[in-house]
């Protein structure tokens, strides 16, 4: 295993030491999902979603109802007060269906199987109480699985990644473009939804693969060649641009490995999670910590995994979930250094 990377001299922590790696699936993982502080589930292209327990890593349940690889993940858990909280998760998948999960019990709950292609990415809007489906087009559900609405087929590229934004809009990523939807319900007092296209930003210079929610002000892209966009959540504005940032803090007296030429898989932002201060990027085998207000990478692990990162999660108690090309689940903590008296006291990265 190698060691861990720091960067700059300024550094105060010992970024991610890694706690446990989770062997189960028979293939690549590419999807991971926080159920609660306790639970997470991992998924990919054997097709079972594997429950676990993140504090022990133990294996809490395998979920089999897939007949070809899982293409999306999301938590699905109820909103409404009224209702006896269950922990619920929603599955896609290339077999063109849609399963909702009970965490419990490991039981599904409801399948739809009326997709005309497949489900590249889904996302629970918990304020309006449906959720939506991205592929060739976007659809918008019901709690209960029925189809309120859905957009035109929108290109060939389709929506590969979609996030909410404030004021009932989302972003969807379509090739290079960002897509604004905004959601209205029918003033016709059923249950019914437009859902309107308000804006195109043409900003990325190849394929975008994630987008990620910072807070209600700034949202989060990351594309193909290495680009990280920030934007203004609501006014839909670039707020900064980076590219090959995960470089851009390096120690001066080490000469830069030379490389003539990078392959893709080495500069593609896999995937982006955050928090208020922070955005966790997979990049490569690695994972880095891009600090918003400082614009630079302020931690990382350049090897985490044997293999391209697809997907990261943050845990409770500054810990993260990775998952990877070479079929393993890690998890990851961050480790403060041991300090000398005279020094100030760290403040946390997550």
């Amino acid at each position: 295993k190698s060691s861990v990377q720091t960067i700059g001299e300024e550094q105060i922590q010992n970024p991610y030491t890694e706690l446990l790696v989770l062997k189960g699936h028979q293939d690549i993982v590419r999807f991971l999902v926080q159920i609660d502080d306790c639970r997470f589930a991992s998924a990919g292209d054997d097709g079972i979603i594997f429950l676990w327990n993140a504090q022990t890593g133990e294996k809490l349940y395998e979920l089999h109802g897939h007949t070809h690889k899982i293409t999306a993940i999301a938590p699905f858990s109820s909103s409404d007060v009224t209702e006896e909280k269950t922990d619920l998760i929603i599955t896609a998948s290339a077999d063109r269906t849609v399963i909702v999960w009970d965490c419990t019990s490991g039981r599904q709950v409801q399948k739809v199987s009326c997709f005309h292609s497949t489900v590249k990415c889904l996302t629970v809007l918990q304020r309006l109480n449906v959720w939506l489906s991205g592929g060739s087009d976007l659809c918008v559900w019901n709690r209960k699985l029925d189809l309120l609405c859905k957009t035109s087929h929108l290109t060939d590229a389709g929506i590969s990644a979609l996030v909410e934004l404030p004021k009932n809009c989302v972003a969807a990523a379509v090739g290079k473009e960002l897509i604004i939807f905004r959601l209205s319900a029918s003033n016709n007092g059923s249950e019914g939804w437009n859902v309107l296209e308000v804006k195109r930003l043409v900003d990325h210079q190849d394929n975008i693969s994630s987008l990620v929610s910072v807070n209600d002000l700034t949202f989060v892209t990351g594309s193909h060649v290495g680009e990280l966009i920030v934007w203004d959540a609501l006014d839909w504005t670039k707020q900064a641009s980076e590219c090959n940032f995960w470089n851009s803090s390096v120690h001066p007296d080490v000469q830069p490995e030379i490389k003539l030429s990078q392959s893709s898989h080495e500069t593609s932002v896999q995937h982006l999670t955050s928090d208020e201060e922070c955005v966790f990027a997979a990049v490569g085998k690695g994972i880095y910590v891009y600090n918003l207000q400082m614009k630079r990478v302020i931690a990382c692990q350049r090897a985490a995994h044997d293999s391209s990162v697809l997907h990261i999660e943050k845990l409770p108690n500054r810990q993260l979930i990775s998952c990877s090309e070479d079929g393993s689940v890690r998890i990851w903590e961050l480790r403060e250094k041991q300090q000398l008296p005279a020094e100030p006291v760290p403040t946390g990265l997550l």
